[in-house]
């Protein structure tokens, strides 16, 4: 039996005995193991597999720049990140700008306004619409990170790489959701036509929000490893994923202004098979990128 028969052998055995992705995590302990981390190994392993969720931290910072390719500077890198954190929270508190009351997310968001020169003595607080974006972020984010600087520094980094990796690709995201579910479900296509819900579906929601305060945190992780790791796309199969799995619900409401509102709160107990799902959807139509080993 070759070496290929013999893996695919295990993982079958793997997954039947409820061991599925045994196999996957020691792949990424080989990758980690390298002093100088490969970040397109790196990001193949993440679009073809869910990150193991005791390693899932690492590999982020790493993709998104907060941590060196080099693991012997990470401990030194990681100290400077924690200095310049607590520099701009101190600077905050000098200036009156945030107090013990003041909830985190803001806090993050106030700190980033700093960093970038967008901090406004207004009050009350202007909020723009990319604001609403952070926070949203901000708050699922939270909920995945227990350590308040690799969550600052995650949610930091992860909104600036949404924004510039993928500036040109968010545009056409709305087209190839309608393109992708119309090849699953055509009438169904044709129903929110016909009920004028498709231009009014939660699109900001799904496609800037990265379905943050759509989905679980547990759920969404899974959807944001392949936006780490390289694929807006995802964001458009997890929408078509929930089109699908509530179709009957939702053909059965005849105005956008109710379709919307059920799709912007979708029940939580029910997120993890739509993410499984939606990455299936995602591999059946854009192919599983090569080993990552």
């Amino acid at each position: 039996m070759s070496e290929d028969s013999q893996r695919n052998f295990r993982s079958v055995y793997y997954e039947k005995v409820g061991f599925r992705g045994v196999e996957e995590k020691k792949s990424l302990e080989i990758l980690l193991k390298d002093d100088r981390l490969d970040i397109e190994k790196l990001c193949t392993f993440s679009q073809r597999f869910p990150l193991p969720s005791m390693y899932r931290i690492l590999v982020w910072k790493v993709l998104l720049g907060i941590l060196p390719q080099h693991q012997e500077s990470h401990p030194m890198v990681m100290e400077y990140r924690r200095e310049q954190y607590q520099d701009v929270y101190h600077a905050l508190q000098v200036i009156h700008f945030i107090s013990e009351a003041t909830p985190k997310i803001e806090v993050f968001l106030y700190m980033y306004h700093l960093e970038t020169g967008k901090l406004s003595q207004s009050q009350p607080y202007p909020m723009e619409p990319e604001d609403d974006i952070f926070l949203a972020i901000a708050s699922t984010m939270e909920e995945m990170v227990d350590d308040d600087v690799d969550c600052y520094w995650l949610i930091r980094n992860f909104v600036n790489h949404f924004d510039s990796k993928f500036k040109d690709s968010k545009l056409q995201l709305h087209k190839a959701f309608e393109h992708y579910l119309n090849l699953e479900d055509s009438r169904l296509v044709a129903h929110l036509k016909v009920s004028s819900a498709l231009e009014k579906l939660p699109y900001d929601l799904w496609f800037k929000k990265c379905f943050a305060g759509c989905l679980s945190a547990s759920s969404l992780q899974r959807v944001w490893d392949k936006l780490v790791s390289g694929s807006c796309k995802i964001l458009v199969f997890v929408a078509v994923e929930i089109l699908l799995t509530y179709k009957l619900k939702v053909t059965a409401l005849n105005n956008a202004e109710s379709i919307n509102k059920f799709l912007e709160k979708i029940p939580e107990d029910n997120t993890d098979p739509i993410v499984s799902k939606a990455i299936d959807l995602w591999h059946k139509h854009c192919g599983i990128p090569a080993h990552s080993i």
